[in-house]
């Protein structure tokens, strides 16, 4: 058994200096039955904590005689206003070879420098702490009135609620759109989630298969004039706004880039997940989340994350600590690990064979292809090659060509280099870590797409995509880094 000074539910504690913040604490510790002794040199100030029934004890505790008032104690605050003599009861008791755990308190990072210099375990600093506390409790001021505000929204909506997710979802929007309905159906309001494009993906359509979520395309629901509400969630995605008028709610963790007309706004770009903010709201409206909502808010998280591992936020991981013990993870783990298609696997490989990378930048030719979702999944398992930091993964379809890119690069927005690049002759749409671009094939000068002319489709193409984007990428594409 180890004789060494240990904290545990038996530690002592000893309290050097005892001000307000001495007080404040020597009171929390006794409350909790703890075994506490304050040292300070103000003898009217010991009388008084002794009338208060405290173990209190006259000391100077700049004097290096310190070290033996505080004898066994295992524990040692040191929080006297005066720095100086706190700087000199962690140097006496350091340099008696005392090794007691020592909160110290200091008056501003310089000071807090010296201290841990000196020995100090844990440095705090009342400013700090206060600020910290303010912070903390506006934080919780601010939601509780957006709470409050989203509230109102439902309340006086005269219908149904609209949930529009960005231009092909992906899990990040449609859990966050799934919350919302969650959150307005604890105000008796129906809601339908819509969305336009596809959900691509074979992860995405497992998540939205396994869990059962019900979205509608939106060519297949009544005109937006017919909601009672209407609400864009995760939205910014897309790079546009796709409403500007006659909205109500707006959630989001990308600011629009043009003025924002909505009854109800809250952009968050200090998270990574839209998920994130809906948790909060999840929280704040007391809503205990059913398995379903709780497994897409968490799936949401992770992928927007990369499993916690890409821009991952404090706010992030208390979310997903929240959600975890109500989520399915048998569920959770099926939709991470779907079956890849025949397809997907042949787009794969012809990816792999005709990659070329240039510093970090991966791009690659699939060709002619069937099914555009396989490009997604082909430039994901692309970026997990050692040093690659970009993919892009290109083919051919129905008279378009198809791209589909991938970063983890913090200093590239795909998004915005895609849309500088191919936005003259192409749809470009995505953020700063995905993205993706069509550019029709007629802007070639009408190529049909014929048996015939495939390899000039293909050199097209090519001279199209690959050359163009290494340039936008600052590098000179060539041939020979292939991995023939």
């Amino acid at each position: 058994m180890s004789t060494g000074a240990t904290i545990s539910s038996m530690s002592s504690y000893a309290i050097l200096g005892c001000g307000s913040v001495g007080h404040a604490v020597a009171e929390s510790l006794d409350d909790e039955g703890k075994d506490v002794l304050i040292l300070d040199k103000d003898e009217d100030r010991v009388e008084a904590l002794r009338d208060q029934d405290l173990n209190a004890v006259t000391q100077d505790i700049a004097d290096p005689s310190v070290v033996d008032a505080v004898g066994g104690r295992n524990v040692v605050l040191i929080l006297a206003s005066d720095v100086e003599a706190n700087k000199a009861a962690v140097k006496a008791i350091r340099e008696q070879g005392g090794d007691q755990f020592l909160v110290v308190r200091a008056s501003d990072p310089i000071s807090g420098d010296e201290l841990r210099e000196l020995g100090a375990d844990v440095v705090i600093n009342p400013s700090e702490v206060i600020a910290n506390s303010a912070l903390r409790t506006l934080e919780s001021g601010e939601m509780e009135y957006k709470a409050r505000q989203l509230a109102e929204i439902l309340r006086g909506a005269d219908g149904d609620l609209a949930i529009l997710t960005h231009h092909n979802p992906d899990p990040d929007s449609i859990a966050s759109a799934v919350a919302l309905r969650a959150i307005a159906e604890n105000y008796d309001v129906d809601a339908d989630i819509l969305y336009e494009g596809d959900i691509g993906h074979q992860e995405n359509r497992a998540f939205v298969n396994l869990l059962g979520i019900e979205l509608t395309e939106r060519s297949e629901a009544p005109s937006l004039d017919e909601y009672g509400a209407v609400a864009l969630v995760d939205h910014m995605k897309s790079g546009e706004l796709e409403i500007r008028a006659g909205l109500d709610v707006f959630i989001d963790q990308y600011e629009p880039e043009e003025p924002l007309d909505a009854a109800f706004v809250d952009i968050r770009p200090n998270v990574s997940a839209t998920s994130t903010i809906l948790t909060k709201y999840i929280q704040e409206f007391d809503i205990s989340p059913s398995q379903t909502v709780a497994t897409a808010l968490l799936y949401g998280i992770r992928a927007e994350t990369l499993d916690f591992k890409r821009d991952t936020t404090p706010a992030d991981l208390t979310a997903a600590a929240y959600l975890y013990p109500f989520a399915d993870h048998e569920t959770l783990e099926q939709v991470e690990s779907p079956s890849m298609s025949p397809e997907t696997l042949d787009v794969l490989a012809e990816a792999i064979q005709n990659r070329e990378v240039q510093g970090s930048h991966l791009i690659s030719n699939a060709g002619f292809i069937r099914d555009r979702d396989a490009l997604t999944q082909a430039a994901s398992h692309l970026l997990n090659l050692e040093g690659i930091t970009t993919t892009a993964v290109f083919g051919i379809a129905e008279g378009t060509i198809y791209l589909s890119a991938r970063s983890k690069d913090i200093r590239l927005n795909i998004g915005k280099l895609l849309q500088d690049t191919f936005g003259d002759i192409g749809e470009a749409a995505g953020h700063s870590t995905q993205a993706s671009v069509e550019i029709p094939l007629g802007v070639f000068g009408g190529i049909e797409t014929t048996e015939e002319n495939r390899d000039t489709l293909l050199s097209l193409s090519e001279e199209a995509v690959r050359r163009k984007l290494f340039e936008a990428m600052g590098v000179e594409g060539s041939n020979d880094t292939n991995g023939s």
